[in-house]
């Protein structure tokens, strides 16, 4: 069984924090394919189409708030196991 340092743990995570907030920003910044003409209307279909537009929006922006959060986390990864590095060299030294 492989073990990863903390560095690389904390390099893949960045990486897959930017691909996801890229992800997040594209799904956000598209425009649905179908926006319904009438919003005033109480015809179900056009509700409920609307419904789903907005459910991906906002999950899109959870997502893009996750990934904002685990670029945060990997960066402190990566910052404490440079710190280690650095303290273990200063006490071999």
């Amino acid at each position: 069984m492989q073990v990863q340092s903390a560095y690389a743990s904390g390099m893949q995570g960045l990486q897959s924090a930017q691909q996801g907030l890229a992800q997040a920003t594209t799904s956000v910044a598209t425009p649905e394919q179908q926006k319904p003409a009438v919003p005033n209307t109480s015809d179900t279909v056009t509700l409920s189409a609307r419904a789903v537009g907005q459910t991906d929006t906002t999950s899109a922006l959870v997502s893009a708030t996750e990934s904002s959060n685990q670029a945060q986390a990997s960066a402190k990864v990566i910052e404490v196991a440079s710190e280690t590095v650095g303290s273990l060299i200063d006490i071999e030294v």
